[in-house]
């Protein structure tokens, strides 16, 4: 009677040179043999690292803190053009000439009818309070925008990155991606090759990131224009800017007002005054547009101190580049030193035939 074969199994057997001659002359399954080959603990720094990069955006708080960051630079937009920024400072310009003219040329004017300095005081203090305070408020206004302006670039630079509400993602997408392929690559080992291939591309995603988006020029620029904002976006700061404007506009206020009307009460046509106090005039004509420029850009400064705040309590901008790059080159080191003994014997015999 023939007795049936047993079935054939899947299981692959090393020959007795291998790592059957170790045990006895009996076979040991290839699969075994390549699971204990394998160095499980890249796999696991890879693990970690992955958990890290899921980590990092909930330590820093970059869920809810980035997403401010979007709206102050959505805010600033229209007022960080060379033109916008041009005409500000035209609009100081224009605010200085005035209050210079109406200390000399109509205080004089005023003088030559018996009107003392004292007398036009008490009777415009709003103006008279302009005129105490302009120094301190030209000098404080040019600084600030000579700061904006300066920091033109740097804002052009830091809008040029992708948006900030998208940053977490950046980190806790890349890390789950490598969490999961090392979990599975550890708990299924015949897919420890597709695992580690899987972490592989994820860190060379993680080293290009920033050359693609021009990280390291990029970061830098942001991190000057923070810095430089530093002194700006103050809630004491935005409140004496807003003082200084309530200054102007009532000052202005008296002038338009009051000054011109009593010029031309003193005998003067208005073409007159037009002629002889030409920036007055200048002020006069152009304050409902200075008005219209100054005042939005002064409450988006307002809006945007907490979202300022927020921006600037994450790491510096400088470092964020290395935040891609150091877990990329990690991800790629894990992926390679995880690469099976068995593999690497294969590959070397094939380079000697």
């Amino acid at each position: 009677m023939i007795k049936a074969r047993p079935p054939m199994t899947s299981t692959t057997f090393v020959p007795e040179s291998g790592a059957a001659a170790r045990t006895g002359g009996l076979p040991v399954p290839v699969a075994t043999v390549a699971a204990g080959r394998r160095r499980r603990w890249p796999m696991i720094v890879a693990a970690v690292l992955g958990a890290a990069l899921v980590t990092m955006p909930l330590a820093f708080g970059m869920f809810s803190k980035t997403p401010k960051g979007a709206v102050m630079l959505s805010e600033f937009h229209p007022f960080m053009t060379t033109a916008r920024l041009d005409g500000f400072q035209t609009d100081i310009r224009q605010i200085d000439a005035a209050v210079k003219e109406n200390k000399t040329s109509i205080t004089q004017q005023f003088a030559s009818a018996g009107v003392t300095r004292a007398d036009l005081d008490t009777r415009f203090p709003s103006l008279a309070s302009l005129d105490a305070q302009w120094p301190t408020i030209n000098s404080d206004m040019t600084d600030l925008l000579n700061k904006v302006q300066g920091n033109l670039g740097n804002y052009q630079a830091i809008d040029a990155l992708p948006s900030f509400r998208l940053f977490p993602w950046f980190f806790a997408v890349p890390g789950v991606l490598i969490l999961g392929s090392a979990v599975v690559a550890l708990r299924r080992l015949r897919l420890w090759r597709p695992g580690r291939w899987a972490i592989a591309i994820v860190g060379i995603g993680l080293v290009i990131a920033p050359a693609a988006f021009q990280m390291f020029q990029r970061a830098p620029d942001g991190g000057r224009m923070m810095s430089s904002f530093k002194t700006i976006e103050t809630t004491g700061s935005v409140v004496k800017i807003q003082d200084y404007f309530a200054t102007m506009a009532s000052g202005q206020g008296d002038l338009r007002l009051g000054v011109v009307p009593a010029l031309e009460e003193g005998g003067l046509s208005g073409s007159q005054v037009a002629e002889r106090f030409p920036a007055v005039t200048t002020l006069d004509r152009n304050w409902v547009r200075i008005l219209n420029d100054l005042t939005p850009m002064i409450g988006a400064m307002s809006d945007n101190v907490p979202n300022y705040r927020a921006i600037a309590s994450l790491p510096p901008f400088p470092l964020f580049p290395w935040f891609f790059v150091m877990p990329g080159l990690l991800a790629i080191g894990a992926s390679l030193l995880a690469r099976d003994r068995t593999e690497q014997s294969y590959n070397q015999q094939q380079g000697e035939s």
